[in-house]
């Protein structure tokens, strides 16, 4: 049987041209193997966008234009916020302006020191009242923690906790001047003029 196999397979080959040879073939399948698949991994990603065409002069002049702006603000000192309350208007520095002072006269003198001496003997008796007032006052406190003390230890432990209500302590008054009886402040708009300065911060 296999001899008659190659005999057919002789006889279907094309006729050979002179000067050339014959060679016996072989019509064969092959199977692929499972390890000639492979495996990607997915590539989660949108398609390539065309490019913008960038001239690159006019990157290159707004590149320069930045740094000479940001050369311009370093040089330029940082400018503070200034306080009004602590800036005296020129108008009130005029020479013009400013008040003559009146000489006193020799009496007028005597009168001023002698009464600035009085005001001054007031206040050192009153400060010498006041601390004798408190000393007293804590002297009978001690005394008086002493004998509750003798008397009720636990009322003794409570009277000297700390009373936290005191704190924090809020008190209005003494004014200068007395309130005008009756006053009824006028009624009108605000116009708020406060100036509004704005700094450049520089980013590092």
């Amino acid at each position: 049987c296999q001899a008659g196999l190659e005999l057919t397979a002789i006889l279907l080959l094309p006729p050979r041209l002179p000067g050339t040879c014959r060679a016996q073939t072989r019509h064969t399948h092959q199977r692929a193997s499972l390890l000639s698949f492979w495996e990607l991994i997915p590539m989660r990603a949108e398609p390539l966008r065309k490019k913008k065409k960038v001239d690159p002069k006019k990157d290159q002049a707004a590149k320069d234009r930045l740094k000479k702006r940001i050369r311009k603000l370093e040089k330029a000192s940082q400018e503070l916020i200034p306080i009004e309350d602590f800036i005296t208007p020129l108008r009130l520095l005029d020479k013009s302006r400013q008040r003559s002072q009146v000489e006193l006269s020799l009496e007028e003198s005597e009168r001023r020191a002698l009464l600035l001496k009085k005001w001054s003997l007031y206040k050192q008796q009153e400060h010498e009242m006041e601390r004798d007032t408190i000393r007293t006052m804590v002297e009978a406190q001690q005394e008086a923690l002493q004998e509750l003390k003798l008397e009720s230890p636990e009322l003794y432990t409570e009277a000297i906790k700390r009373d936290y209500s005191l704190f924090p302590f809020e008190k209005e008054g003494p004014y200068y001047t007395p309130p005008i009886y009756n006053y009824q402040p006028p009624e009108g708009r605000y116009n708020d003029i406060t100036k509004v300065y704005t700094q450049v911060e520089l980013k590092r």
